[in-house]
């Protein structure tokens, strides 16, 4: 049992030195950017319909920090400043599916083959929902969807936030605050609210990413989940349901594909895990209605094993093969700056929870 012990913590230790560095960046770049991109910002200028809207949408949602609950009240708002299905739906998809936190762990700890085609499958997915609602789901004349108040509601709550994220924020724009206000607020946001947010979530990643490592054998998953289709509709299955942030998934989904899942089967976990979970449904209706709920889900599944069929063939082809190429990037980074990184991140995260005693 101890020998047990010992090895989920090595090996998830291993996966938290490796992505610190690159987590820490992703903190800041996440901060510069709430600080001069703001979902208030976003809500302001994409509430209008049409094609260029739902381009904008998806486009806007890839690199913002904001996981499947903090989303709920942007697309809230988008939808209370007029903006159709279409937008909204496309910013619901691509926003918890990619942000540049969880851009930077891919590259990290898994290669950049996944780290291009996470967020490139997320805008393509989240710009053909924009579309697709278009098509089939425009409401009859004189119905009008309002977002609910998604600072009660259950898809807000699931994901244990506590920074505030669920409700409308009141910051001052970065004109008004001057430099070192600017500098102030964007290491606040990065290692206080979003981190502590964060941080249990992706602790928790890492430990099951550990417990996986250390209970399968190397070649499970490769005779169970080692690609096509049957293996990617029963990570639909697992995934649609289960809430997991884009960062939280990726140290698990680093360990599933050393222990021999298939590339494309892995991404169909990040891009589901992160985009839907069965206590923001009701939330999701009342922001898109019922057929733009079933749009909204079955774009989603279906691109994501399309994108994962398109990944595995682009690894058999290339003859690349993933398990070799895992998490060399981490490797450029001196061994200090991995621990110090690490240790940071712990500390900061131990602060943040006292501050909001």
């Amino acid at each position: 049992m101890i020998h047990f012990i010992q090895e989920v913590l090595s090996f998830s230790w291993l996966l938290f030195r490796q992505a610190a560095p690159f987590f820490v960046f992703g903190l800041v770049l996440a901060g510069v950017i709430r600080m001069f991109l703001s979902p208030e910002y976003i809500a302001r200028h994409l509430g209008r319909q049409g094609l260029s809207s739902v381009m904008k949408a998806a486009l806007a949602g890839i690199p913002l920090p904001l996981c499947s609950c903090s989303v709920l009240p942007v697309a809230a708002s988008l939808k209370k400043q007029g903006a159709d299905k279409a937008a909204v739906s496309s910013f619901l998809i691509s926003t918890p599916e990619s942000g540049v936190d969880s851009i930077l762990i891919s590259w990290a700890l898994l290669d950049p083959v996944m780290t291009v085609a996470r967020p490139l499958a997320a805008f393509i997915t989240a710009v053909a929902a924009g579309l697709f609602q278009n098509l089939f789901g425009k409401r009859p004349s004189g119905e009008t969807l309002v977002g609910p108040d998604v600072s009660e509601s259950p898809g807000c709550t699931s994901c244990g936030c506590s920074s505030g994220c669920c409700s409308a924020s009141t910051d001052e724009g970065p004109q008004k605050k001057g430099l070192l206000g600017v500098l102030k607020g964007i290491l606040n946001y990065a290692f206080f609210d979003l981190w502590e947010e964060l941080a249990g979530w992706f602790f928790a990643g890492l430990l099951v990413a550990g417990i996986i490592s250390a209970i399968l054998p190397q070649d499970f998953f490769s005779q169970h989940l080692g690609g096509g289709v049957e293996s990617m509709l029963l990570m639909l299955v697992v995934g649609i349901p289960l809430y997991i942030c884009a960062t939280a998934s990726t140290p698990i989904a680093a360990a599933l594909i050393l222990k021999g899942m298939s590339p494309g089967t892995a991404l169909v976990f990040l891009l589901v895990g992160p985009a839907t979970n069965v206590t923001s449904l009701s939330v999701l209706l009342g922001i898109l209605g019922r057929t733009g709920t079933v749009i909204y889900l079955a774009t989603i599944a279906v691109f994501s094993v399309v994108f994962g069929l398109i990944l595995d063939a682009f690894y058999s082809v290339s003859g690349i093969v993933p398990s070799a190429v895992m998490g060399k990037a981490a490797e450029i980074v001196p061994d200090g700056l991995m621990t110090s990184s690490a240790l940071l991140l712990v500390v900061m995260f131990l602060a943040a929870r006292y501050k909001s005693r």
